[in-house]
């Protein structure tokens, strides 16, 4: 183990290490979960927007923040330390962060190792997967970790024509993850675990998962919206929406049908709220001089009493590495507990966190509610 590993470790104050091998290890959101939660364990910056660092989740007996350590995948070169000090330089993290927790930062930038498929790969899928595994269980090993938690933060993939043979990188990762023995997190609209022809292994895997697609910013406002209306006997005669966005998230969601597979999740919440979907439609622009930071707008045209023809428009401005980074966090750590507490399968308690959960309901309330039971259940008896 390196000697920045072993100052986090020992920050665990004598509990189990925990690992979290994150997929697409040197983007955006990736580099801000691991400066926030060396940042947060510190004392440098208080949880904001950290579920799991309130009072809800007090007793739940989830891993502390300093007995994280960082690994994961990714098919670019580069390093988090310089990445980190470019989010910086957008405004992303705070100005002097990432030369605050350089060691860390450096520490995880040691145990990312090369994903894939890389162009022209030659390996199939069982030897891609092996692979990939091998990488989790050999940093599993090295860290002591107690268990590890592979999450996908990388980039939307479209989603895979009929008849498509291979399997799609996102499920390579999320196959290997369950042949280590991992707990899996899909914050991605991507396929992951649900590849029908994962659906044996991961029944057999004996592990708890949750996905997919995080939900931080216009989903999230639909989440609490849409019940809304519901609930008052509005009726919604449209829906429509606009996202402007750069960075890497832009230019993967350029592609249309990565775009449709990012779009559904947002439909979804929509449809299991209203029971049917309204006319409108999700538009996403690819705006490179925006960087990290995003604009959402929603256009909602509904009818009140007598017919009355009204609208709704709501404007959210943030950065999404900002709004997911905690979000992962959380998961990480409550996946990890319940990995811990024998919980295996889908995890119908973490909808809170999805725009397309594994549970049955999208409202936001309900989804808080569970959430809160699921953390009393974790700190319950065995």
């Amino acid at each position: 183990m390196s000697e920045d590993q072993s100052g986090i470790v020992a920050r665990a104050r004598g509990g189990d290490v925990t690992g979290v091998w994150l997929v697409g290890a040197r983007g955006s959101v990736a580099t801000t979960v691991v400066a926030g939660c060396a940042a947060v364990a510190a004392g440098l910056r208080p949880g904001v927007g950290m579920v799991t660092e309130t009072q809800v989740c007090a007793q739940a007996g989830l891993p502390p923040l300093g007995s994280l350590v960082f690994g994961g995948h990714d098919t670019v070169e580069g390093s988090l330390p310089k990445r980190a000090e470019e989010l910086a330089g957008q405004g992303v993290l705070p100005h002097g962060l990432a030369r605050s927790v350089h060691g860390e930062l450096a520490a995880a930038d040691r145990e990312i190792r090369v994903g894939g498929p890389l162009p022209g790969e030659r390996r199939g899928d069982g030897e891609l997967i092996a692979a990939f595994a091998a990488d989790i269980e050999d940093f599993t090993a090295r860290t002591g970790a107690a268990r590890t938690v592979v999450v996908n933060v990388a980039s939307t993939e479209p989603v895979p024509p009929p008849g498509q043979v291979r399997l799609p990188a996102s499920s390579l990762y999320a196959a290997a993850a369950l042949r280590a023995g991992c707990s899996y997190v899909n914050f991605t609209p991507s396929t992951g675990i649900r590849h029908p022809e994962l659906a044996a292994q991961a029944a057999a895997a004996g592990v708890p998962w949750a996905g997919r697609d995080g939900k931080t910013g216009q989903t999230l406002l639909r989440a609490v919206l849409a019940p809304m209306f519901a609930q008052r006997a509005l009726a919604v005669r449209a829906w429509s929406g606009a996202n402007l966005l750069g960075g890497g998230d832009g230019a993967a969601l350029a592609d249309e049908a990565a775009a449709a597979a990012k779009n559904a999740g947002k439909a979804r919440v929509l449809h299991d709220t209203l029971a049917t979907v309204p006319e409108g439609e999700v538009h996403i622009d690819d705006v490179p001089a925006m960087g990290e930071w995003k604009t959402a707008w929603d256009h909602v045209a509904f009818d009140g009493f007598l017919g009355t023809r009204m609208v709704l428009q709501t404007i959210w401005q943030g950065c999404d590495s900002a709004l997911a980074a905690p979000l992962v966090l959380d998961l990480a750590r409550l996946v990890a507990r319940a990995h811990e507490r024998g919980l295996s399968g889908p995890l119908d308690e973490l909808g809170f966190y999805f725009k397309d959960p594994d549970g049955p309901t999208s409202a936001l309330s309900e989804q808080y509610r569970h959430l809160v039971a699921f953390a009393d259940r974790l700190g319950g008896p065995a």
